[in-house]
């Protein structure tokens, strides 16, 4: 008994990957915060091309998502274009999934996408996308270096983020770009679903976490916590900023996507929100874009 006890216990203290401090339990018995930076981490497992993962609708998830993923990404093509200088500069694309990213950034940089999802890797490549089967760093070749190193809604799932963050930094040529796209913890959303889950009402934070799907949150980091995270990997810091978490287009197909509501319901949502768009551009979006450019070497 004394032993199980003290094996809870050990289990239960956490260090914040950021700061180091202990982490409190969360919101639910796999859920856990850092009271000093406010880092939060999930302990859920992550289960891509494992059979018994849930199947996903990708049909309807890239109906509910293009629209507003290809507005956001324009945007992103364009930050990289700002602070990549050198001429033919070249990409890589973290979790590619279905290369909408790959598609915006062609013409502007020579591009490679990284898709650990086998059957959306080959759909991507199926329509003459150059995107690798695998995970990252393992599938890119030791001496390759990139100009700029995107994530788009990727850096949050993956569980050994230092290593990930390590690689990135060796894969980057001097003066490359590091960009992380991803959901914001200070977000007008995600702080409502920690309210609604403080009294009872579960579903929309599991939401949030995409707790049950092949590859939930594993961490949700807000710009101060994240910046302090990733310039301990060799970068400083160039810009964050926030990007548009809804969008009028696309965005009757995401609520159908979410949550399979009634017609009336599915109706009333979408009034709801869609007048309430604009007065949510007040609050703080759930996404937010950083980007962080590698120190240059210390001449010997």
């Amino acid at each position: 008994m004394l032993v199980a006890s003290i094996l809870q216990l050990t289990r239960s203290v956490m260090t914040c990957i950021v700061c180091g401090d202990i982490q409190i339990a969360g919101l639910a018995g796999w859920h856990a915060m850092c009271r000093a930076c406010r880092y939060e981490s999930a302990a859920l497992t992550p289960a891509i091309n494992a059979p018994s993962a849930v199947a996903m609708d990708e049909a309807q998830r890239e109906a509910a998502l293009k629209a507003l993923r290809i507005e956001n990404f324009n945007t992103i093509v364009g930050y990289a274009k700002q602070y990549v200088s050198v001429s033919k500069p070249r990409l890589l694309d973290v979790g590619s999934a279905h290369g909408w990213f790959l598609e915006a950034a062609l013409g502007q940089f020579d591009v490679l996408g990284v898709e650990p999802d086998a059957a959306v890797g080959e759909r991507a490549a199926a329509r003459g996308l150059p995107v690798r089967s695998g995970y990252f760093p393992d599938v890119v070749d030791h001496d390759e270096r990139f100009d700029a190193i995107v994530f788009n809604d990727v850096i949050e799932h993956i569980p050994d983020i230092h290593s990930a963050l390590a690689a990135c930094h060796a894969h980057l040529n001097d003066d490359g770009i590091l960009i992380l796209n991803l959901p914001n913890s200070g977000g007008f959303f995600y702080r409502l679903s920690k309210v609604l889950a403080r009294i009872g009402w579960h579903g929309p934070f599991e939401r949030m976490w995409q707790k049950d799907m092949p590859s939930p949150h594993v961490h949700y980091f807000d710009p101060r916590n994240l910046r302090e995270l990733v310039l301990k990997q060799g970068f400083t810091m160039v810009q964050t900023a926030e990007l548009p978490a809804l969008r009028a287009q696309g965005l009757m197909e995401r609520l159908r996507y979410v949550g399979n509501p009634s017609t009336l319901s599915l109706y009333l949502q979408y009034t709801v929100i869609r007048c309430a768009i604009p007065i949510l551009s007040l609050f703080p979006s759930d996404i937010i874009v950083s980007i962080f450019k590698k120190k240059k070497k210390a001449a010997s």
